[in-house]
């Protein structure tokens, strides 16, 4: 199958995004079929563009207009398409549906081209809560059209336990994991007593740092010469929504409790960095604040990396692929400080070797969950 990996943004080394589309793309191409991963960045130039595996299809040039043509002209993806015989686009939604997108996708199905939709999160509408106007106005625009461009669509590819979305029925599948690029974790040296926690993300309102920090708090509240424990942070930080809708930001609660030396901001890392400081921890925190947009049931990547790395972790929303794993702590749904005790007591009662936790997901590699999409679309669609 000849198929257009379809994204309307580019990339970056750091991002969890990027990674996991380019990991799709990779798990398509294992199932043998021909992918080109089509992107919108700035060439060299400074240009606004669109690109397929590298080469510029369409040059908006710059300024405020090219920022606007980028949004309403989709010719040069159709023209492609077209050109190179594409059979499937697996577009991933941007929370952008418009009128131009809805007529691109139109042409492409009547073309007979079978088209799909991969929405990341579903419902999204809360994730904007507190963000500023423009993002505001983008939903608002995208609720104005995303079910008129779903029935464009063939299916909406979705990770949450939902049969139609939009009026469209859904594939249903798990975020995967490319295990080539996640060692296996290294249990650190029993020398040191401190304990080290790990939570890696583009922190947003909904991954719920901040209960983690303030279980950390309270947790040396009540054992001020207790064991050590540090929570080490990765990733960058969107206060956008915080504020604005109640909920504190990492730092404010770090001061509140006044543990700053406890916990330990990162920034943004990937490759040895990364792996070397997951070998110095030995627990992982996932969201735990998916209640706070209104999600109850998600699967979420970051869960899954860190099963297919084999770090225990903990996360509160609904995941059946890992709600029974002996290794993985829940926690409430709610806005309680995480019990920092709870986690020790489970860390001495569930030892679980690194191996048999990833062992426990090789059925969520990228190419298997890739392979259930595609397995869908060629037996309903004719």
């Amino acid at each position: 199958m000849n198929i257009l990996f379809l994204v309307y943004h580019g990339f970056s080394q750091e991002s969890g995004i990027s990674k996991k589309i380019h990991q799709q793309v990779r798990g398509l191409r294992q199932n043998g079929h021909q992918v080109h991963l089509c992107y919108y960045d700035f060439n060299k130039q400074g240009h606004r563009c669109r690109f397929v595996n590298c080469n510029i299809i369409s040059d908006y040039g710059s300024g405020r207009l090219a920022g606007l043509f980028s949004r309403i002209c989709y010719g040069s993806i159709y023209r492609y398409c077209r050109q190179q015989h594409v059979d499937l686009v697996y577009s991933r939604s941007f929370m952008n549906a418009s009128p131009f997108l809805i007529h691109l996708f139109a042409k492409l199905r009547r073309r007979g081209i079978r088209c799909v939709c991969e929405i990341p999160t579903y419902p999204y509408d809360k994730e904007v809560s507190g963000y500023c106007l423009n993002d505001r106005l983008a939903l608002l625009i995208d609720k104005l059209f995303r079910k008129r461009l779903a029935r464009q669509m063939d299916a909406i590819v979705t990770f949450a336990n939902v049969d139609t979305i939009f009026g469209q029925r859904t594939i249903k599948i798990s975020n995967g994991v490319d295990f080539d690029a996640l060692p296996l974790h290294q249990q650190p040296s029993e020398q040191d007593s401190a304990l080290h926690f790990i939570g890696v993300a583009e922190m947003h309102y909904w991954h719920g740092f901040d209960r983690l920090v303030a279980g950390l708090g309270e947790y040396y509240q009540r054992h001020p010469d207790g064991r050590r424990i540090y929570f080490h942070v990765v990733g960058w930080e969107d206060y956008r929504g915080m504020s604005n809708l109640g909920y504190p930001t990492i730092d404010e609660v770090t001061e509140r409790y006044g543990i700053s030396e406890y916990i330990i901001k990162h920034g943004r890392l990937f490759g040895i960095p990364l792996n070397n400081l997951f070998d110095a921890c030995s627990f992982a925190i996932g969201s735990l604040g998916r209640h706070r947009c209104g999600i109850d049931d998600i699967k979420t990547l970051k869960n899954r990396e860190y099963a297919a790395r084999g770090i225990p972790f903990i996360y509160s929303e609904n995941d059946s692929d890992f709600d029974d794993k002996p290794y993985v702590l829940k926690a409430p749904k709610d806005e309680s400080p995480i019990d920092i005790d709870a986690i020790l007591l489970f860390l001495d009662n569930n030892p679980a070797p690194a191996s048999d936790i990833r062992k426990s997901v090789e059925h969520l590699s990228w190419k298997c969950q890739m392979a259930e999409v595609l397995k869908s679309v060629v037996t309903v669609v004719p």
